[in-house]
């Protein structure tokens, strides 16, 4: 679990320490989905990054930003989406549920249009971390990285270790990786210090990309990745990471879990506490953050059935993050909706 407290600890500094937003376990390939996910994601602020915020929490899905859609016309559902009716329904009624569209019937037939436009300069630089905690134990790491590097969906990638860096390590890793060393202590008395030991060198996301797909003896498959399906990707990242975050982890129906800051301060909600540390979810009979999902439970020697901690997750991410739980309505009602300009 040592690789889950690292993640967390990382997401919750990173968190105080950048603007925009983190996210973890995300998505990062074009050609091959699901093939590569990296650990943390940080997106930073676009020009119109308030826009976005008073859009809606949630993530807007790419078929309903791929639809031939407006904030100023009435379009008939059919037309819209190049898709099976099915599909098109479920994507309509779940941008109704997030408040991104409107619905209603005009001349007997089933219309929709965005309840305002989607504000498509909202994100900036995207970062990639790969966290590595022990380099003793790589794994598929370097793999990893090269495809990050030659794939280039990412303006920069780093990665997050716990483990001393020598000669040796920086020589396996791509040039234009990042090297950060974190200093950390599972106590949580004091935050994780971060030692950048190499900066990353910024990538080229506005070219075409080379994502590997399989390796053989002698041969390796790839896939050329266009400049446009990348910008695509990359609206895609950024809307996940929004609408997911970072805290997406449970509390364990244990007594002895504590509900922890960063900086070992207590409580079980955000107005318990007057520190700026996010919550996470620490056994001090482990002496450690535990994942409840996959090790608390009655199987554990220290267990002592109880409530789930009441902490409200949501409600931390919107106080101490730009993100917006609740967002003002931006819906324009009024006749000439198709005259609206960005």
């Amino acid at each position: 679990m040592r690789e889950f407290a690292f993640e967390l600890e990382l997401c919750a500094t990173l968190e105080e320490r950048r603007d925009g937003i983190v996210a973890r376990q995300l998505g990062a390939s074009v050609a091959n989905p699901g093939g590569r996910i990296v650990d943390v994601v940080c997106v930073e602020p676009g020009p119109q990054f308030d826009r976005r915020t008073a859009l809606t929490p949630e993530t807007v899905p790419d078929s309903l930003l791929d639809a031939d859609l407006g904030p100023g016309r009435w379009t008939p559902v059919r037309a819209a989406f190049d898709c099976h009716p099915d599909r098109a329904e479920a994507a309509v009624e779940r941008g109704i549920e997030i408040g991104f569209l409107e619905r209603t019937r005009t001349r007997g037939r089933d219309c929709i249009r965005q309840g305002t436009r989607y504000p498509s300069d909202w994100a900036g630089r995207i970062v990639g971390i790969e966290n590595k905690p022990d380099l003793g134990t790589p794994g598929d790491l370097e793999r990893q990285l090269r495809t990050d590097v030659s794939l280039a969906l990412v303006d920069e990638i780093v990665l997050a270790t716990e483990s001393y860096v020598t000669g040796a390590h920086r020589n396996r890793l791509p040039d234009a990786v990042g090297i950060w060393r974190v200093h950390r202590d599972d106590t949580l008395s004091v935050p994780p210090e971060i030692e950048v030991v190499r900066e990353a060198r910024p990538l080229p996301v506005d070219e075409p990309g080379i994502e590997p797909l399989a390796t053989h003896p002698g041969r390796t498959e790839v896939a050329i990745v266009s400049a446009d399906e990348k910008a695509a990707a990359r609206r895609r990242i950024a809307e996940r990471a929004y609408g997911k975050g970072w805290r997406t982890y449970d509390f364990p129906a244990c007594a002895r879990c504590e509900p922890t800051g960063v900086h070992g301060v207590t409580g079980e909600s955000v107005t318990d506490r007057t520190d700026e540390a996010a919550t996470l979810p620490h056994c001090p009979w482990k002496g450690r953050i535990v994942d409840a999902a996959s090790e608390c439970d009655q199987s554990c020697p220290g267990h002592e059935p109880a409530e789930p901690s009441t902490v409200d997750l949501a409600t931390e991410r919107d106080a101490r993050t730009p993100w917006t739980a609740d967002p003002e309505t931006t819906t324009r009602r009024q006749v000439g909706l198709d005259r609206f300009g960005d």
